[in-house]
């Protein structure tokens, strides 16, 4: 099949890339063969149900070269119409089900497959290798990437129970190539270590998205507690729950009021990302969910995807600590952490910890 021959070669590539040449005495960029047959080409900006002929047939085709399988009958039905919108799930395009000009760029260029290797380790797809971008907007993600997509790639396979996959690092090396076979063979699926569009899908299926505003259990009504201490620190009860201050801003009540409902739930890996109301929740998880009662978060987000968030440095009432490995914030003065619980159990705690190797972010007017 032209796709598996397609996956080979791009296999063959990344083994070239983890060896360096011999000859090679600086970083520099050399082409590589192109893939096995020409790009089929689309004539129009758009396609869907109903429409047959040659354009449909590219597209099908398009779709087999990067990973989603569909027949190429040259007519656009049900089954053409499924597998574009599992390309634009994975590619995060809105979901539905037509090939509009966006959809048949981003497949256009996710079929093209490497088309430069880096001898320094970079592999290019038509777009900067090292740039930040969500997984599923550049595609495939294989071995020499960097960025904010490798690191989620990495989240999303230690999340699917692959507990050999590197700690997110946002570096696609031997150790993700490995994590990404076993779950290909997992899935049944041509088993090579490239992270296509197919892949992609597979992989955020299994995990499941992020929850979302409006989800069940969504903290973000915000709770205003109705009991409050005196000052500006919050106090921690013998319980473990927090008890704001009365001169603290209402947002910051509402962050405690949401962190008392979680605060002696177990740790979870994964936890709190797939869905707010969750039996545990992990470091990342637990913050992200104490930011949502007060509305200062939309979904869950991974301790790195922290790293930008509202301002840097210190905040007056809100102050988060963040790494590629761990994360946790104060608030009116403790700490809420899912490491170093006390004896009640909580994540709140009344000790402070080193802040060293930590990004300090805080949000924006707090």
């Amino acid at each position: 099949m032209i796709y598996n021959k397609r996956k080979q070669l791009i296999a063959t590539v990344l083994v070239a890339m983890l060896v360096p040449a011999a000859s090679a005495t600086a970083a520099t960029t050399q082409p590589v063969a192109s893939a096995p047959t020409a790009l089929p080409k689309i004539q129009t900006k758009t396609l869907r149900v109903g429409a047959t002929g040659a354009n449909v047939t590219a597209l099908q085709q398009l779709l087999g070269r990067v990973g989603i399988a569909v027949p190429v009958t040259g007519t656009y039905a049900a089954e053409t119409t499924k597998a574009v919108k599992k390309f634009q799930f994975a590619a995060q395009i809105a979901v539905s089900g037509v090939a509009s000009s966006g959809t048949i760029k981003a497949l256009v260029l996710s079929a093209r497959g490497p088309r430069s290797v880096d001898r320094s380790g970079g592999a290019n797809f038509g777009s900067d290798p090292s740039v930040t971008k969500r997984l599923g907007k550049r595609l495939p993600v294989v071995a020499g990437m960097s960025g904010l997509d490798v690191r989620e790639l990495q989240t999303y396979l230690r999340r699917a129970g692959d507990k050999r996959a590197p700690v997110p690092s946002g570096e696609f090396g031997p150790m993700t190539v490995a994590a990404v076979k076993r779950f290909e063979a997992k899935q049944k699926r041509p088993v090579d270590g490239v992270a296509d569009a197919g892949d992609v899908y597979e992989l955020r299926i299994e995990v499941g998205q992020d929850a979302s505003p409006g989800g069940s259990g969504d903290p973000a009504a915000g709770d205003v507690p109705t009991s409050l201490v005196p000052g500006n620190k919050a106090r921690v009860t013998k319980s473990g729950l927090a008890i704001a201050p009365e001169n603290a801003p209402i947002a910051v009540q509402k962050i405690i009021a949401a962190g008392n409902k979680i605060a002696r739930k177990p740790y979870l890996w994964g936890g709190g990302h797939g869905r707010w109301e969750d039996s545990g929740y992990d470091c990342s998880g637990s913050v992200s969910y104490a930011l949502r009662g007060a509305n200062l978060m939309k979904s869950p987000a991974p301790s790195y995807g922290f790293y930008g968030y509202g301002e840097a440095g210190k905040g007056e009432w809100v102050t988060i600590y963040t790494n590629a490995g761990h994360m946790y914030m104060t608030v009116a003065g403790i700490r809420f952490d899912t490491s170093g619980r006390g004896n009640s159990g909580s994540r709140w705690q009344t000790e402070m910890r080193s802040s060293s190797g930590f990004k300090i972010r805080h949000p924006k007017g707090l």
